[in-house]
C-alpha cells in the first residue's frame, strides 16, 4: 500500500475510534447534565448541521489551499471540541460547539475531512484498486470505532456512580477525544507535499447532473439515517432495555466488528453483482432487519436483529464511494466528494431533533422504523436509476 494511502487510512481509524467512543457516550452524557431526549436530538441536529457546514466550505474554497494544510486545521478544530465538550455544561454553549466543531454522533464518518481524503485516495488508482482501498478505509473506520466504543465497557465498576460523579469522568472522555487530534495531526504531518494534492481540481463539469442526481438520492438515505445515528440508538437501547452504559458500548463494539467483517466483503461482491447491486440488495435486508426490530418481543430479538442489520448495513459505503468517484472525472473528484457529501449531513442533521421528540413521548421503536422505510426506498430508486451506468473506467 503506498505511503499516503496508508496515513490517511490510518487517520481514518485513529478519527474513528474516538467517534466510537464518544458516539454511544454523549446521550448519556448530556441525560446526566439535565437533558431531555428532545434536547439531545436537538443538539444532535446542531452538530450534523455544523458538520455539514464546515464540509460546504471545505468543497467551495478547499482548492485554495493545499490538502495537507486543510487536514491540519481540521485537527486543530478537532483538538478544540474536545476540549471545549469536556468544558461547557450548559445547552447552548454546548450546541455552539457542536456546531462548530468535528464531533460525530452519527457513527459513519461525515466530517470535513471526509471529502478531502477521498479525493486524495481516489488518486491515480483503476477502478477494483480504488473500491479496495475505499473498502480498507472504511474498515478502519468501523474496526477501530467498535474499539472506541469497547471502551465504555471499562466503565462498568464505575456503573453504581451517582450522574454527580459520572459527569466529570464522562468529561474527561471528549478531553480524551480532543487528545486524538494530536495523534492525527501527527499522522497527517507524514503526508509528502509534493504528491498530497489531486492536480488539476475543477467545480463539476460534465457530470454535474448525475452527481446532483447522486447527492439528492443520498440526502434521502441520510435523512432517514439521521432518525437513528449511534447516540439515538443507544439511548433508544437504554432506555428500552434498561442497558448500562458499559452494555451499550458492548454492544456498539460487536456490531462495529460485524460491520468491519462486511467491509472485507465490499469489493469481491462489487467485481460479481457491481457497484450499485452491492449497495441495493446489502442494504434492503439491512433495512428489513431494523423495521423487525422495532416490533421484536424481547431484548434478545430485538439485539439480534440489530447485529443481522450490523453486518450487513456497511457494504454499500466503499461501493458508494468508489461508484461517484468512478463515474466523475479526475479533476471533478474533490468537488463530487463534496456535493455528494454536503447534502448528506444536511439530511441527516435535519431527523435527529424529530427522532429525540419521538423518543421523548413514546419507547415505541419509531426512528427504526422510518429509518429502514426510506431506506428501502432509497435503494429500490438508485437501483431504478442507475443499474445500466458503467464506470467511466469502463467505458
Amino acid at each position: 500500500m503506498a505511503s499516503k494511502a496508508a496515513i490517511l487510512i490510518g487517520a481514518r481509524g485513529l478519527r474513528a475510534f474516538g467517534d466510537g467512543f464518544t458516539a454511544p457516550l454523549l446521550p448519556i452524557y448530556l441525560v446526566s447534565l439535565g437533558f431531555d431526549a428532545f434536547e439531545v436530538g436537538v443538539l444532535i441536529t446542531a452538530t450534523l448541521m455544523g458538520s455539514a457546514v464546515l464540509t460546504l466550505l471545505v468543497g467551495h474554497w478547499g482548492h485554495r489551499i493545499a490538502a495537507k494544510q486543510a487536514l491540519l486545521a481540521c485537527c486543530g478544530l478537532m483538538l478544540a471540541t474536545g476540549v471545549a465538550f469536556s468544558q461547557f455544561h450548559d445547552f447552548w454553549p454546548l450546541v455552539v460547539v457542536g456546531f462548530l466543531g468535528t464531533l460525530n454522533p452519527s457513527g459513519g464518518d461525515v466530517s470535513v475531512f471526509l471529502p478531502i481524503e477521498q479525493a486524495l485516495l481516489a488518486q491515480s488508482e483503476t477502478l477494483h484498486r480504488r473500491t479496495t482501498l475505499f473498502a480498507l478505509y472504511s474498515l478502519a473506520g468501523v474496526l477501530l470505532a467498535a474499539f472506541g466504543a469497547l471502551g465504555l465497557a471499562g466503565l462498568e465498576p464505575l456503573a453504581a456512580l451517582t450522574d454527580a460523579a459520572m459527569t466529570p469522568l464522562m468529561s474527561a472522555g471528549f478531553a480524551f477525544y480532543g487528545c486524538l487530534a494530536l495523534v492525527a495531526l501527527a499522522l497527517y504531518a507524514r503526508l509528502p507535499p509534493a504528491s498530497v494534492d489531486v492536480a488539476p481540481q475543477t467545480s463539476l463539469g460534465p457530470s454535474r447532473r448525475r452527481v446532483l442526481i447522486l447527492a439528492a438520492l443520498f440526502s434521502l438515505d441520510a435523512f432517514g439515517g439521521g432518525f437513528l445515528v449511534q447516540s439515538l440508538l443507544a439511548l433508544w437501547l437504554v432506555r428500552s432495555f434498561d442497558l448500562s452504559l458499559a452494555t451499550t458500548g458492548s454492544l456498539f463494539f460487536c456490531w462495529g466488528l460485524l460491520a468491519a467483517v462486511s467491509q472485507l466483503a465490499a469489493p469481491p461482491l462489487s467485481r460479481r453483482i457491481g457497484l450499485i447491486g452491492t449497495m441495493v440488495f446489502t442494504h434492503i435486508p439491512a433495512n428489513l432487519s431494523l423495521i423487525a426490530a422495532a416490533f421484536a418481543p424481547s431484548t434478545g430479538w430485538a439485539l439480534g436483529l440489530l447485529s443481522l442489520r450490523a453486518l450487513l448495513s456497511s457494504m454499500d459505503v466503499p461501493a458508494r464511494t468508489s461508484f461517484v468517484m468512478a463515474v466523475v472525472t479526475p479533476a471533478e473528484r474533490s468537488a463530487a466528494a463534496a456535493v455528494t457529501n454536503i447534502p448528506r449531513s444536511l439530511a441527516a442533521a435535519a431527523s435527529p431533533s424529530l427522532a429525540g421528540a419521538l423518543l421523548a413521548v413514546t419507547l415505541f421503536g419509531w426512528p427504526l422504523v422510518i429509518r429502514g422505510g426510506l431506506g428501502i426506498v432509497y435503494d429500490l430508486v438508485l437501483w431504478r436509476m442507475f443499474r445500466t451506468l458503467k464506470p467511466l473506467d469502463d467505458q
